[in-house]
């Protein structure tokens, strides 16, 4: 036995070591392209044609075999086909025709399905990050896909690293929250790696791709997610219990109803097969995951055509649950277009020395965001000053420089973060003249070097200057909009509070005057109370825009946050829904549910109506599927105890599926509602569905007296049962149509034309016959009596659901 093992160890030795060998040998030569040259354009076709390139991993949305998959492979479709099987097994053919409905809700799901892949697909492609390339020495624009092992990418602030490189030249900031959950920057340098995943926070350099495609450590740790974010939805978690219940349930039931009605109908296989089905197939909600997934496609579709891409198709019920609004001012409700409106020299510095300043920190930095583009727009002439250091602009210290040797250091970037608590007289004079709508940055001056990462010893203003960015046209009647349906709105910026506060006022929010400097917030405690007390925020940290956004949810609301910017990723991660402009950066894109294709922030109102639609929608016309589950699971577990046969078989559950629950599901899914999303899904769904139920079951229980105490026949039976369903069906779809218009009262005529030519002029096949006088009697007091009970029972309803909200408000 020792020799055996002994044996076995040597093996798997030899084995690793062959491994080894074998991974040694297939490993590909590597490049040592130059950062400035990047590699040949031979050597980029060799490395395509050898498959080293940066395939993508995961796709964006599922693929069509998962589809059909998805929508095939269910355990209610698995009990359908069983119970279909039963009933053809014993010569039941009509009885099968339930499975038609089925079918058909397999082939509109799949179908539906495919044409949202398709729409989401098509954006996505639009929206696919772009790198740029070095390669024969020229910079070059390609897709992330297209970078090939040992590439020269260049990257800045804003851009999310797309593959695992490493650092060429320069220094950069890099965020690796979405792989670590680390918030703090980390500062990068030549020789340094940086993570597929990670995102440049400040800095420009040139890095070498070390990894591609599933080599990549984010592929390694994730499977090719970048971030995955919990699914946030009610209706979720709402049709999982339903389903959950259900599942368990109908096998039980099933077997003890089987047992009873074999008895009942004397040991006839057929009659017991045919009733036993009925009743599971009525407990089974069919149609109602193929309802919530069509409605949820279409509005994706929907909000394809007005620019929008879903990237998670739940946050559609989201958005319209929102009841906090977080918005980022630049891009946002400002175009993100920045001009520099004035450039004013202090402290008795000439116009000429000022512009030989800018002009020395613009050759020298590398930043890239919309402040900077517009002093380097204006300031781009030559300098005789050359940067020993850098120091990149970071959204945590809202200021960048450089150090020039003997001609000291320069910074600048927000006078509150470079002088701190005192701010010279020469520069608060300009914030405050110019607090109406600008930025004012300030310049300074240093005979020191930086300390470290920190700012240099004695900064003196040497100017200002003074920054310009336009209230967007439409800003003014989209915060209207969110104002008038109480959703709460916070603008939260990195920017001067006064001058945030302005843009507020010009944009037209209500409580523009309620501002406050966010670099006042020392502790949790203060950022808690602020957020719920305040409507504008200046001088807001990466950090504390996530805190922000953690508070709100913590005191119970649904937050909604937009953003383009890098400083934004971290809050719009948290957000119950992130919103986020396809202009703005690539990091920001990554992590949203929803990005606004055309960066228009006016498309909120029609994103937000759309979810309303949907959910609206969802909840009035679950009710209709949810009676019938409650009312089939409650009378087949009555009738295991009842010395009588299930009153309906399948087939004519057919018909009342298709006349009282499909048709009119589907049709009052997909009308327009913009109503407010009011409540929880849960109780919305039973409030309407339990009255109705209710009615069913007590008009099943007369149903049963009057066959035993009356001795009606089976058929008239049946029949009764048939109408009872009938009715209640009828008065629900009725009371869900309220207020009437044109397509609801044509519905309602529909499914009661339809329901009563099944009954009566296909009566033959439907198995009912209401043609006596005695069963046209019992109609017509069956029909008074469950209007009577169905209007007792909802003003109940209605009555309770009013004091559970009371209470839950209160």
């Amino acid at each position: 036995m020792i020799l055996l093992k002994k044996c076995g160890n040597i093996i798997r030795k030899l084995l690793k070591v062959g491994d080894k060998m074998n991974n040694e040998a297939s490993l590909p030569e590597r490049l040592n392209p130059t950062a400035k040259d990047g590699l040949t354009a031979e050597q980029v076709e060799c490395r395509l044609r050898e498959g080293l390139y940066n395939k993508e991993s995961t796709l964006p949305t599922k693929s069509i075999p998962r589809i059909f998959a998805d929508n095939i492979c269910t355990l209610f479709n698995l009990i359908n086909i069983i119970l279909a099987i039963a009933v053809l097994l014993v010569g039941s053919y009509k009885n099968m025709l339930f499975m038609v409905v089925i079918l058909a809700n397999i082939a509109i799901g799949i179908f539906q399905e495919i044409r949202a892949k398709r729409t989401v697909d098509r954006l996505s492609i639009i929206n696919q990050a772009k790198v740029k390339s070095v390669r024969n020495g020229k910079i070059q624009e390609i897709s992330i896909n297209d970078i090939v092992l040992d590439d020269i990418i260049e990257l800045s602030s804003g851009n999310q690293v797309p593959t695992d490189c490493i650092v060429m030249n320069s220094e950069v900031d890099v965020n690796e929250s979405l792989l670590t959950g680390e918030s703090e920057p980390i500062h990068k340098k030549p020789g340094d790696t940086l993570l597929s995943g990670s995102f440049i926070v400040s800095g420009r350099c040139r890095c070498k791709a070390e990894h591609i495609g599933n080599d990549n450590y984010a592929s390694t740790v994730f499977s090719g997610a970048k971030y995955v974010k919990k699914v946030n939805s009610e209706i979720m978690r709402t049709l999982n219990r339903i389903i959950k219940i259900i599942s368990i349930a109908i096998f039980p039931i099933g077997l003890l109803l089987s047992f009873n009605q074999f008895f009942q109908n004397n040991g006839n296989i057929q009659e017991t097969v045919t009733h036993v089905v009925a009743a599971l197939v009525g407990m089974i909600p069919e149609g109602l995951i193929l309802l919530t997934s069509t409605v949820l496609a279409v509005g994706v579709i929907r909000l394809s055509r007005h620019n929008v891409l879903v990237q998670e198709l739940y946050c559609i019920e989201t958005l319209a649950r929102v009841d906090v609004l977080c918005l980022d001012k630049t891009g946002t409700i400002t175009e993100g277009n920045m001009v520099v409106h004035k450039a004013i020299p202090i402290n008795g510095t000439t116009d000429e020395e000022f512009k030989d300043a800018l002009n020395a920190l613009t050759a020298s930095l590398n930043d890239d965001n919309p402040t900077y583009n517009a002093v380097k727009a204006m300031f781009n002439g030559t300098s005789n000053k050359t940067a020993v250091k850098i120091h990149p602009f970071s959204s945590a210290k809202k200021w960048s420089g450089a150090y020039f040797g003997n001609d000291g250091s320069l910074v600048f970037g927000a006078a509150e973060f470079i002088f701190k608590d005192i701010i010279p007289e020469s520069v608060s004079e300009s914030i405050k003249e110019y607090s109406n709508g600008y930025r004012v940055l300030a310049v300074a001056h240093s005979a020191s070097d930086f300390n470290g990462e920190s700012l240099p010893d004695k900064l003196e203003p040497i100017g200002v200057l003074v920054i310009k960015d336009k209230v967007r046209d439409s800003a003014h009647d989209t915060l209207e909009f969110f104002a008038s349906q109480g959703v709460e709105l916070k603008i939260i910026s990195g920017d001067n509070v006064h001058t945030v506060a302005s843009i507020a006022k010009e944009a037209g929010l209500k409580n523009y005057d309620k501002y406050i400097d966010a670099s006042t917030l020392k502790t949790d405690e203060d950022i808690k109370e602020a957020i719920l007390k305040y409507s504008v925020f200046g001088r807001v940290t990466p950090d504390q825009k996530k805190a922000f956004v953690l508070a709100l949810k913590e005191a119970g609301h649904t937050v909604a946050m937009t953003g383009d910017g890098v400083n934004d990723v971290l809050a719009l991660k948290e957000a119950d829904c992130s919103v986020a402009m396809a202009s703005g950066s690539e990091a920001a894109r990554n992590v949203s549910q929803l990005v606004l294709m055309d960066s228009d922030f006016s498309s909120m109102p029609r994103v937000v109506a759309e979810g309303r639609r949907s959910i609206n929608n969802i909840q009035r016309s679950a009710s209709l599927f949810i009676v019938k589950t409650i009312y089939s699971s409650i009378l087949s577990l009555l009738f295991v105890f009842l010395p009588l046969s299930y009153p309906i078989e399948p087939i004519q559950m057919t018909l009342v599926s298709a006349f009282a629950i499909g048709l009119p599901s589907f049709v009052l899914a997909l009308e327009p509602n913009h109503e407010r999303v009011k409540g929880n899904f849960f109780i919305n769904v039973i409030s309407r569905a339990l009255p109705c139920a209710l009615v069913v079951i007590l008009m099943t229980v007369a149903n049963v007296i009057l066959h035993i105490t009356f001795g009606t026949t089976d058929i008239e039976y049946s029949t009764l049962q048939v109408v009872i369903l009938s009715i209640a069906g009828i008065m629900l779809i009725t009371k869900i149509s309220i207020p009437f218009n044109a397509i609801r009262t044509a519905l309602i005529t529909v499914c009661a034309g339809g329901l009563a030519l099944g009954i009566t002029v296909f009566g033959w096949f439907f198995g009912t016959n209401p043609f006596s006088v005695r069963m046209l009697i019992l109609i017509s007091v069956i029909t008074a009596l469950s209007a009577v009970l169905f209007v007792v029972f909802n003003k109940t309803a209605d009555k309770m659901k009013l004091h559970k909200m009371i209470k839950i408000e209160i």
